[in-house]
C-alpha cells in the first residue's frame, strides 16, 4: 500500500504542476494568439494523437523488460521540457509543439506506472488501490487549480502567463523526486525475441475487446476539456472564475475516487462504468443547454461525480481482464485507443462549434456517451475472467 501512496504522490505533484497550467492554455490561446474554437479543437487532438501511438508500445516494453519505473520516470521527466516550451513558445503552433512532448511523456508513463500500481495491490481491492492513486492524482491537479486562481486574483486583470509557467516547474521537481521511494517488483519473462506485437492478442478476454470498442466510440464524443473552459467562458465566466470552476471538478473527483472505488470491488466494474457514461451524458446535455452560471456550476461538480465513478475503475478492469504478461500492452493499448479517438473526437466538436453552435458539440458528446452505456449495458458481463499467461 506504501507503494501506491508513493505512486500516488508522483502523480500529485505532477498533475499539480500541469493543472497550473493545464485551464490557461485555450485561455493563453484565445486571448494571447487570437486562436479560434476549431484551432483551440486541432491542438489538443492532434497533440492527444501524435502522442497516442507511444502509448501501447510503452505498455509492450514494460512487459518485455520489465523496466516499469525507469519508463515511467522518463515519461515524468518530460513534464520540465513541456513548461519550458510554453515559456519559449510565441505563436499557437508553439503551444501545439508544447502539448505534443506533455501528451508524448503522458503516453510513455500511464502504462508502466499503473502496472507498478497494480502490482502494489491487493487483488480482492483493485479498484481501491486505482482509487486511491486517483484521489492524490486528482488532488494535486485542484490544489494546482487552486494556486493557479489565487495567482490570477492577484494579477489584477493582467495576466502573467510566463510566470506561472515558471512556477509550475517546482512541483514537477517534487514529483520526480518521489521516485526514490518506489519499490519495482521484477519478474521477468521469458519471451521469444522474434515474438511479434500481436502474436497474444488470442489471448485477450473477449469482454476486453468489447470494453475497448465502447471506449472508441464513447471517445468519439469525448473531446478536450478545453471546451468545458470556453463554454462557461462563454457563459459569462471570466478567466479566473473559469478557473475556480475547475478546481471544483477536480475536487469533487478526488473526494469520490475511494470511495467509488471500493464500491466497484464490491459490486462489480461493470456498474461503476455504465452508470459513468449514463452520468457523463447528462453531464454533457447540461454543457449543451445550461444559460446561467448557477447551473453550469452544478454540471462542473457532477462531471467530476463521472471522473471519480470511470477513471480509476476502468484500469481496475483492464488490469482484471488481461493475461497476467500482457498487463502493460492492455493498458498501454486501452490509453492509445483513448488517445486515437480524441484528435476526431476535438476536431468534430470544433467544427460543430464553429458551424453549429456552442450546443452542438456537447449533444454530440452526450449521444456518443449513451451508445457506448448501452453497448456496456446489453453485452457486458458483470466480472471478467482473464485469460491465462502464456
Amino acid at each position: 500500500m506504501l507503494n501506491i501512496v508513493f505512486l500516488g504522490l508522483v502523480s500529485f505533484f505532477t498533475d499539480l504542476s500541469t493543472e497550473m497550467v493545464y485551464p490557461l492554455i485555450p485561455l493563453y490561446l484565445t486571448s494571447t494568439f487570437g486562436a479560434t474554437p476549431a484551432i483551440v479543437g486541432m491542438i489538443e487532438g492532434v497533440a492527444e494523437s501524435l502522442a497516442s501511438l507511444i502509448k501501447v508500445f510503452s505498455g509492450y516494453i514494460s512487459d518485455r523488460f520489465q523496466k516499469k519505473k525507469a519508463i515511467a520516470f522518463s515519461g515524468y521527466a518530460s513534464g520540465l521540457i513541456y513548461k519550458l516550451a510554453l515559456l519559449m513558445a510565441g505563436s499557437w503552433f508553439g503551444i501545439l509543439v508544447a502539448r505534443v512532448i506533455d501528451r508524448f511523456g503522458k503516453g510513455i508513463r500511464t502504462a508502466p506506472r499503473d502496472v507498478l500500481v497494480s502490482e502494489s495491490a491487493d487483488k480482492s481491492a483493485m479498484g481501491q488501490s486505482f482509487g486511491i492513486h486517483k484521489a492524490l492524482d486528482m488532488a494535486g491537479s485542484a490544489l494546482g487549480i487552486l494556486a493557479t486562481y489565487f495567482m490570477l486574483r492577484g494579477a489584477q486583470g493582467s495576466i502573467d502567463y510566463s510566470r506561472i509557467f515558471l512556477v509550475s516547474i517546482i512541483p514537477a521537481l517534487l514529483g520526480l523526486s518521489m521516485f526514490f521511494f518506489i519499490k519495482e517488483k521484477n519478474e521477468p519473462r521469458q519471451m521469444d525475441a522474434r515474438e511479434p506485437f500481436w502474436s497474444n492478442i488470442r489471448q485477450v478476454d473477449g469482454q476486453l475487446k468489447l470494453y475497448l470498442l465502447a471506449v472508441f466510440l464513447f471517445t468519439l464524443g469525448n473531446s478536450s476539456n478545453s471546451f468545458l473552459l470556453l463554454k462557461a467562458k462563454a457563459t459569462g465566466f471570466d478567466d479566473v472564475n473559469v478557473v475556480l470552476l475547475y478546481f471544483i471538478y477536480n475536487f469533487i473527483a478526488s473526494a469520490l475516487s475511494i470511495p467509488l472505488g471500493k464500491l466497484s470491488d464490491k459490486v462489480g466494474r461493470k456498474k461503476l462504468l455504465v452508470a459513468g457514461y449514463f452520468v457523463f451524458a447528462l453531464c454533457y446535455l447540461g454543457f449543451g443547454f445550461s444559460r446561467s452560471q448557477r447551473q453550469l456550476v452544478g454540471v462542473f461538480a457532477l462531471y467530476g461525480a463521472y471522473t471519480a465513478m470511470v477513471a480509476g475503475v476502468e484500469r481496475a478492469f483492464v488490469v482484471e481482464a488481461s493475461p497476467p504478461a500482457l498487463k502493460g500492452t492492455m493498458l498501454g493499448l486501452h490509453a492509445t485507443i483513448t488517445g486515437i479517438a480524441l484528435l476526431p473526437a476535438s476536431v468534430i466538436a470544433g467544427f460543430l462549434w464553429s458551424q453549429f453552435g456552442a450546443t452542438a458539440p456537447f449533444v454530440f458528446g452526450a449521444t456518443m456517451a449513451a451508445l457506448a452505456a448501452f453497448l456496456l449495458l446489453l453485452f457486458m458481463k458483470g466480472r471478467p475472467q482473464p485469460a491465462p499467461s502464456t
